[in-house]
């Protein structure tokens, strides 16, 4: 589970970083980044939420890209910059193994320049 602080919850949130995100992907993720000017110097933690369509199979094969794409997230929370990150998963996630989903979402993110200057 990914802590609530870090758990992005509102429909709004979700589709002001879609439509004014930097976005990334490849074939099995795509990956939205939002720089939240809303954050106060107190919160500056980065929101995240995950997009899984029937497309990529019936409820059980969901939620476990679901699943999978929260523990991959929760590793890698503190090296990316503060702001709100959407990760969509697309039908290939179905079949990728963990280590796949954490390459192709290590490498959107990237590219989403979601990584502090630091850490890349």
């Amino acid at each position: 589970m990914l802590p609530a602080a870090n758990r992005l919850r509102t429909s709004g949130d979700f589709a002001r970083t879609v439509r004014h995100g930097r976005r990334s992907g490849n074939s099995l993720v795509v990956v939205y980044f939002l720089e939240d000017s809303d954050h106060n110097e107190a919160d500056l933690s980065t929101k995240v939420g995950f997009v899984v369509g029937k497309k990529v199979g019936n409820s059980v094969i969901r939620h476990t890209v679901s699943r999978k794409l929260r523990h991959v997230v929760r590793n890698f929370l503190e090296e990316v910059k503060p702001g709100i990150i959407v990760v969509r998963a697309n039908p290939d996630a179905a079949t990728a193994t963990s280590s796949e989903l954490h390459n192709a979402l290590t490498r959107a993110l990237h590219r989403a320049q979601a990584w502090t200057s630091d850490k890349s």
